[in-house]
């Protein structure tokens, strides 16, 4: 493991199981935490990121992995929601301690209070390896490792609780479905560890990869085709909209990367020019995924060699860009299946809406039973999204029935939008749309009815917004109107408002 660029920290997997042990040892018997507790992690990507969130599992406690981009309100709630217990941070969030401090569970002991929140930055975190290391604690297959906190209709996070056996099975369905991996290897963290490039600790560690997080803490393509250069068998998880920046970079930042291994993209849309332009500078190292926090990266994938033609009916009939729109077949351990509106599936060729059955599927919502029921019905998770399945097995995303955006890789529903706009004094009504973007893939466009007599500005929209969510929630563009298009029920027309577009 190490801290890329100036290369200043690093930590072998013997020393990682010290310290992992330690940690964990300080969550049992410091802060007398009980199997199935929560621990928040409110971090930007450093390689502390590993040994807290392993040394939880290895405590018997569960993970609440949290995405640093949010904004304050968004952190209370889901720490309130979890019942987190204990929380760690990096130093981005030191001025926000007391307020995250009041958002934990209440501790029975003052000086206990007083250390439930730790920076990974500190001296008090590097002095947890040194407990007595902790035996690894043993859990039940099916309980609670990390409450995924995902966007909901609702205009609130709906945590979905993923088991050990979810996270087991989604590290042996990469192994099977997604990529072969050795001793040696590395995983690059260029996403937030929080998500998606997190969850692909798993797979690596398991067979003894090297973990690099990048020393800018975010995505700089530069930096990353510089980290490509210098490790071997690189590979790493990435938003579609990453691969086009890095594709774009001027020849003159070229860096060689023939120690690039593979890299994994998913959440959002890829489009058939994009990729092909990025096979076109980096060569045919692309696998896709397409999954969601439900069931953790695991639902279909479009492998390296699904990227390039077979025969010749590939390429005079279009068949290649036909199998690149796509997002890939089932993975190992999953059953999908088209349904309609009764839950019955549909023949091959029709659009439904996509089913997912397996044991990477949630165990439900925390603490939602209603979500939970209506979310997964006989076993099946009703994914929300729409798609259509052809004879050879490849699924095509159509549209998402929830109305969710996705824009540069993260999940942004409307009605969260929405609810925060109407919060506003000068606003009567609202209604949030997304909008093609070649780069990001969407923007967060808003439609919106002032009072009457009222004036309001783009600008003063956009400080309402930055108040009261995280940054990359907010619309991009903001349209005033005097009334919004109805059907006879008073339901928005969002289909008109994207014909506007």
């Amino acid at each position: 493991m190490a801290l890329a660029k100036g290369l200043t920290s690093h930590c072998d997997y013997q020393n990682l199981a010290r310290r992992v042990a330690g940690i964990a040892s300080y969550l049992r018997k410091d802060l007398n935490l009980q199997t199935g507790d929560r621990v928040g992690l409110i971090m930007k990507n450093c390689p502390q990121y590993v040994e807290v969130l392993f040394a939880i599992l290895h405590a018997g406690l569960s993970a609440v992995p949290i995405n640093a981009k949010l904004h304050s309100k968004e952190f209370a709630y889901i720490l309130k929601n979890s019942g987190a217990s204990s929380l760690f941070i990096s130093d981005d969030f030191l001025s926000q301690r007391d307020e995250l401090l009041a958002n934990l569970a209440s501790s029975h002991s003052a000086q206990n209070q007083a250390s439930k929140i730790i920076s990974v930055h500190s001296q008090n975190y590097t002095g947890l390896y040194d407990h007595e290391p902790l035996d690894v604690q043993a859990c039940n297959p099916d309980s609670l490792a990390w409450l995924f906190y995902t966007s909901g209709t609702t205009g609130q996070p709906k945590g979905a609780m993923l088991s050990h056996r979810n996270l087991m099975t989604m590290t042996l369905s990469y192994f099977s479905s997604v990529d072969i991996l050795e001793a040696g290897d590395t995983l690059l963290h260029a996403a937030p560890m929080s998500h998606g490039s997190g969850l692909y600790t798993f797979p690596n560690i398991a067979r003894g990869a090297a973990q690099v997080v990048c020393q800018s803490g975010s995505f700089e393509p530069e930096e990353i085709l510089r980290l490509i250069k210098h490790y071997p068998r690189v590979s790493m998880f990435a938003a579609p909209t990453m691969i086009k920046r890095m594709a774009e970079l001027s020849a003159a930042v070229d860096e060689d990367t023939d120690n690039l291994k593979a890299i994994i993209y998913g959440g959002g849309p890829m489009y058939v020019a994009d990729i092909k332009a990025a096979m076109a500078r980096f060569g045919n190292k692309f696998i896709q995924i397409y999954g969601q926090g439900e069931t953790p990266m695991t639902i279909t994938c479009l492998s390296q060699a699904d990227h390039l033609a077979r025969d010749k009916a590939d390429i005079t009939d279009g068949g290649l860009d036909q199998r690149l729109a796509s997002v890939g077949c089932a993975q190992m351990p999953v059953e999908i299946r088209i349904a309609d509106d009764q839950g019955q599936a549909v023949p091959d060729g029709e659009i439904g809406e996509i089913l997912v059955k397996g044991d990477t599927v949630m165990l439900g919502y925390w603490a939602n039973p209603k979500a939970s029921a209506e979310s997964i019905v006989d076993g099946w998770l009703y994914t929300g999204d729409m798609g259509v399945i052809d004879k050879h097995g490849y699924l095509t995303l159509k549209d998402r029935s929830k109305d969710l955006i996705i824009s540069g890789g993260t999940n942004i529903y409307p009605r969260e939008v929405e609810e925060v706009l109407l919060q506003h004094p000068c606003i009567t009504e609202v209604s949030v749309i997304g909008k093609a973007d070649p780069e990001w893939g969407e923007e967060v466009v808003a439609f919106i009815v002032a009072e009457k007599d009222k004036q309001l500005s783009s600008e003063e929209c956009d400080l309402w917004c930055l108040d009261n969510m995280a940054r990359f929630k907010r619309p991009k563009y903001y349209y005033f109107v005097e009334h919004l298009p109805k059907n006879n029920y008073g339901k928005v027309l969002k289909t008109v408002l994207r014909k506007k577009l």
